[in-house]
C-alpha cells in the first residue's frame, strides 16, 4: 500500500488516462510516466516513439515540449535528458537496456545523459570519457558523484581565461628576460623590447585585476 499522497501531476495524469483507451499509445506513455523514477528507460523509449512519430500533434499539442509539460507532467529539460539517455543506451550500451528489461537496477538517467553529452558533444577526451563511463556503468556511483567528475573533466578542457593567459605570458617573458641578461653580447634592442613587453603585460594584468575586483 502506498504511504504518501499522490502528487498533483499524478492526479492529472490519472484523469487523462480515464478518458483514453488502455490499448492506445497515448495511454501507454502516461502509464509508464507515473512510475518513471523506478523505470525511466521505458518512459524514455515511449517519449522517443511519440516524438519521432509526431503523435502529440494528433493529441492536440503544438509541440513535443507542450505535450511533455502539460500531459506527461515533466519539464522540458527532463524530457531531453530522458530521450537523450535512452538513445545513448540504445546506441552505445544495449546490454544496459537488456538489464532494464529484466528489472535489474540501472544507472540514473541524468548520469547516462552526461555520458551521452561526453560522447556526442565531444566534451571529454577518450581517456576522460572512459573514466566517466567506469564511474557510471561499472562502479555505479551516485549521480552527484558522476556530475562532479563530469564538471571536473569538462573544466580541464575549457580554454584558459584572459587572466590565466596573462599570468602565463608574464611568467614566460620574465624567464626570457632573466636568461637574456645572463647571455653575453646581447643587443640592447632585445633587452629594451623585452622590458616593453613586460611593461605592457603588467599593465594589462593590473587592469584585469581591477576588473575582477569590480
Amino acid at each position: 500500500m502506498r504511504d504518501t499522497p499522490k502528487t498533483k501531476g499524478e492526479l492529472v495524469i490519472e484523469q487523462i488516462m480515464q478518458q483514453l483507451d488502455p490499448a492506445s499509445p497515448r495511454y501507454r506513455v502516461l502509464s509508464v510516466a507515473r512510475q518513471f523514477k523506478s523505470s525511466w528507460v521505458e518512459l524514455g523509449e515511449q517519449l522517443c516513439l511519440v516524438r519521432n512519430a509526431g503523435e502529440y500533434s494528433a493529441w492536440g499539442y503544438n509541440s513535443f515540449d507542450d505535450y511533455c509539460r502539460q500531459e506527461v507532467r515533466i519539464k522540458k529539460d527532463t524530457a531531453i535528458k530522458l530521450t537523450g539517455a535512452y538513445r545513448y543506451l540504445e546506441k552505445e550500451e544495449p546490454e544496459i537496456l537488456a538489464r532494464s528489461r529484466q528489472m535489474q537496477p540501472i544507472p540514473d538517467y541524468r548520469s547516462i545523459d552526461l555520458l551521452r553529452q561526453a560522447r556526442e558533444e565531444q566534451q571529454l577526451n577518450d581517456e576522460q570519457y572512459q573514466q566517466l563511463r567506469d564511474t557510471v556503468i561499472e562502479k555505479e556511483r551516485s549521480h552527484p558523484t558522476v556530475a562532479k567528475q563530469f564538471r571536473e573533466f569538462s573544466g580541464q578542457n575549457n580554454p584558459p581565461s584572459e587572466e590565466q593567459l596573462l599570468r602565463q605570458a608574464l611568467t614566460t617573458v620574465r624567464r626570457l628576460d632573466s636568461q637574456l641578461q645572463q647571455l653575453p653580447d646581447i643587443p640592447e634592442t632585445l633587452g629594451t623590447a623585452c622590458s616593453t613587453i613586460l611593461d605592457e603585460l603588467g599593465r594589462r594584468a593590473l587592469l584585469q585585476e581591477e576588473k575582477t575586483e569590480d
